[in-house]
């Protein structure tokens, strides 16, 4: 949890305007002061056991803001046990050790954290750097306190070697699951660190910014925190982006007087506010230095009502809309810039009306309106929630397996837990966890057959491949299509925000994924699911290219079983064989006039004769190659289903299908059009005589008027 060193930049600088110390007007602590104050509470004599040490007194104070009737008994304690473990330790920039777990309590106790999590973040380092065991922690603290230590002490890299930051970050994330406390206490440790971090070398800087970007930041995000947040933006942003950072700090000096705009129009809000007769509080509230860069990016050249925002604080959910009513009656709207967060609360349970209007001058003010409540939760997100067992006085919430359930958990990480167990790889889970971090926004979707969960919460842009695996994990491999809000979809189909889903599963157990789903999955969880079992299942997988030199000789298409043999001119007798397998766009089976033609890396595609591919080919010169259907029958042939939609249909087909004894290797619907419906199944027929029948079989369903062979467009020559 050590990170050693002095500021990259001033501690105004690096917070930016809107950071939480600037917010409060609370003064920086001077750590070489907080230091000495440290080393002479520990030298106190007798008479001063009793009462609260003078270098926690701020954290004390900040605390008591939030929590009046607070019991500091707990954290004096855990401070003496916190300055004699670290006592003779310092950090790189010379402060004693002790000023680092001070700082983090002091994060933590200005967002409003209950007494639990400070009297942790006091002892956070204590297992990880000192000769304090957990066992000591659990019998002095009690096991919350405990659990909370272990969650954020990092793994040994004597015992993980490289593999020791991703294996310490899926700790910390699992027992997140279990305490959301857990990341929140990680969160300040880390924004300390990063305030802190100027003596470090200029590529370990470079290498701690980059994980607290790709990682830390989105969890803060996520977890609602956004006074650390935007800190840690503005921090990472002057490591890697030195430059814009200078230009966007030079941008703001030059327009310091940018807020008196802002404040003329807050004066006329809080006129027509008290007109209206609505208490509120308006606030002029700066941008941080990423906000305005992003800004910058986006807008151009900035006006002086750009550098910050009007926040407009009322009592009541009710108040908000009033208050918009007013702003919108009295003000020009910008109606492109109206959102409703409260109706429809962020997945990080963040709530407020977003709104802009234009003040009778032309100047153009961003509000943003909440109640005093939301704001808390705005700014501090789940630390602000306090204690999620304070109802039940053993810590649990009476979950049979006597595993801590914590109910504020949200979606996304419920579905981050999910997938992490199916990655023992650490490389695969760090490189999954930074997808899944990547992706900040969500939706939810409703489940149309009443299963549970009911409702599904996915990343934006996730498809109904994603729904399938959160709705029945790795049951969906035999997922054959959707309906969405009613409406037969293929899988492809990406979802929106209160789609209504109901997925179509095959009844045989050995159905499965087809390479494809993977370019249709959006969440971890399908990904892993999906390659894992494309990886025990390699008959499935695309065959991969032969060698350059083309030799002639008979070689098995791996995906049907059908034996084919290429016959091509100046081959060398004995050489290696090269890939021989059916189209994709025609899919020949037998008894099907043939012909071949070599693309790129040496292998042959076979293609029907008429094929529009095989025409385009011969078009641009290609020589076709002679090749023959071998002694083998099995083969794999796609089918499209024309037919009138109606209920049931889809089963019936399959139905129909599994009768003729054949697999069902993928499937596809369309969406319906003027009430028809189209269906592509790609089939593995044990015998190519079937094939027939099987056709007949399909028409012979109720509603289905054509049943043919697929034929693509011509695809590009290779």
């Amino acid at each position: 949890m050590s990170a050693e060193a002095t500021n990259p930049v001033s501690d105004a600088e690096a917070a930016g305007p809107d950071a939480p110390g600037r917010r409060r007007g609370r003064p920086r602590i001077d750590l070489r002061r907080l230091g000495r104050a440290a080393l002479l509470g520990a030298t106190a004599g007798p008479a001063a056991r009793d009462r609260l040490p003078d270098a926690i007194g701020h954290v004390a104070e900040a605390h008591r803001a939030h929590h009046p009737d607070a019991d500091l008994a707990v954290l004096r304690h855990a401070y003496v046990l916190a300055e004699s473990s670290h006592r003779g330790q310092f950090r790189k920039s010379g402060e004693p050790y002790i000023t680092h777990p001070l700082a983090v309590t002091l994060i933590l106790a200005e967002l409003g954290a209950e007494t639990t999590t400070l009297t942790a973040a006091l002892l956070h380092d204590t297992v990880e750097d000192t000769d304090v065991t957990l066992d000591q922690v659990r019998h002095g603290f009690g096991d919350e306190v405990a659990y909370l230590v272990d969650g954020v002490t990092k793994l040994e890299k004597v015992d993980y070697g490289a593999a020791a930051e991703p294996e310490t970050f899926r700790k910390m994330l699992v027992a997140t699951g279990n305490d959301v406390r857990v990341m929140s206490i990680k969160l300040a440790d880390r924004l300390h660190n990063m305030r802190t971090l100027g003596v470090m070398r200029p590529e370990k800087q470079a290498r701690i910014a980059k994980v607290t970007r790709d990682v830390l930041i989105p969890l803060a995000e996520r977890l609602g925190v956004q006074a650390l947040k935007t800190e840690l933006e503005d921090l990472v942003f002057a490591i890697l982006h030195p430059e814009e950072y200078e230009a966007t700090r030079a941008l703001i000096a030059d327009n310091s007087g940018a807020g008196d705009a802002l404040g003329a129009i807050a004066e006329q809000v809080s006129g027509v506010l008290r007109e209206a007769g609505i208490g509120a509080e308006v606030l002029v509230r700066p941008r941080h230095f990423v906000s305005v860069h992003r800004v910058r990016l986006k807008r151009g050249e900035l006006r002086g009502s750009d550098f910050g925002r009007l926040l407009v604080l009322v009592g009541e959910d009710a108040d908000c809309y009033a208050v918009l009513g007013e702003l919108h009656t009295c003000f020009t709207p910008v109606m492109s810039e109206f959102k409703d967060f409260i109706a429809a609360p962020k997945f990080n349970l963040y709530q407020s009306l977003h709104t802009a209007v234009a003040a009778p001058d032309g100047a153009v003010a961003e509000v943003l309106i909440r109640t005093h409540r939301m704001h808390k939760v705005a700014e501090a997100g789940v630390v602000a929630l306090g204690n999620p067992y304070a109802g039940n006085p053993d810590g649990t919430d009476g979950a049979e397996d006597g595993e801590r359930v914590d109910p504020t958990r949200p979606g996304w990480l419920s579905r981050l837990l999910d997938w992490q167990e199916s990655t023992p790889d650490p490389d695969t889970f760090w490189t999954s966890l930074h997808a899944d971090l990547a992706q900040d926004r969500e939706i939810t979707v409703f489940r149309a057959d009443g299963g549970a969960p009911g409702m599904i919460s996915l990343p934006l842009g996730a498809t109904c491949v994603d729904a399938a695996y959160a709705a029945h994990g790795e049951a969906a491999h035999g997922c054959l299509g959707a309906r969405v809000n009613g409406r037969l979809a293929p899988l492809s189909t990406v979802l929106h925000d209160g789609d209504t889903v109901q997925l179509l599963l095959a009844q045989d157990a050995t159905s499965g994924p087809s390479p494809q789903w993977l370019d249709h999955a959006r969440t971890p969880a399908a990904r892993i699911a999906i390659t894992g079992w494309l990886q025990t299942h390699p008959e499935t997988a695309k065959v991969p290219a032969a060698a350059p030199r083309p030799p002639a000789s008979v070689t098995a298409d791996r995906r049907s079983g059908t034996r084919l043999r290429a016959e091509l001119p100046g081959a060398a007798a004995g050489a290696t064989p090269p890939a021989v397998r059916p189209a994709g766009c025609c899919t020949p089976v037998p008894p099907d006039e043939i012909t071949g033609f070599v693309v790129r890396g040496g292998s042959v595609t076979v293609h029907r004769t008429g094929c529009a591919s095989a025409d385009t080919m011969r078009r641009h010169g290609r020589a076709p190659v002679t090749v023959h259907w071998g002694d083998t029958a099995e083969c794999r042939v796609t089918l499209v289903a024309e037919s009138f939609g109606r209920p049931r249909l889809l089963a019936d087909l399959t139905e129909a299908i599994a009768g003729e004894g054949v697999a069902v290797v993928s499937a596809t619907v369309e969406p319906p059009s003027e009430q028809r419906v189209r269906h592509t199944y790609t089939l593995q027929l044990p015998d190519a005589a079937q094939l027939p029948a099987l056709m007949r079989a399909m028409r012979d369903v109720p509603g289905v008027y054509d049943v043919r062979r697929a034929r693509h467009p011509a695809s590009p020559v290779l």
